[in-house]
């Protein structure tokens, strides 16, 4: 990965990781910054993904890549959400 693709991955994943925070209903007891570094994970993991599935490079749009790359910031969000509220409760 060439360092203005690792750049444009951390972009991406902060936005990825604000979608991700608001497909999960309810609220998420965690912080902006761990909801943006799931979102980097997600881009990153959902990038890695889609290359394997063989649809990250269409003519147009990575509509397919970029929404495995929210359905897994929406994930690490409710996990991360549900395991951090239980830590704060209990």
């Amino acid at each position: 990965m060439e360092i203005s693709g690792f750049f444009a991955a951390i972009v991406i994943g902060l936005i990825i990781g604000a979608l991700g925070r608001l497909v999960v209903p309810g609220k998420q007891n965690i912080s902006i910054w761990l909801t943006l570094a799931i979102g980097v994970l997600a881009a990153i993991l959902g990038t890695l993904v889609a290359g394997a599935l063989d649809v990250a490079d269409t003519s147009g749009p990575d509509w397919i890549e970029l929404l495995i790359q929210v359905v897994f910031a929406a994930i690490g969000v409710a996990v991360v959400a549900g395991v951090w509220g239980r830590r704060r409760v209990g």
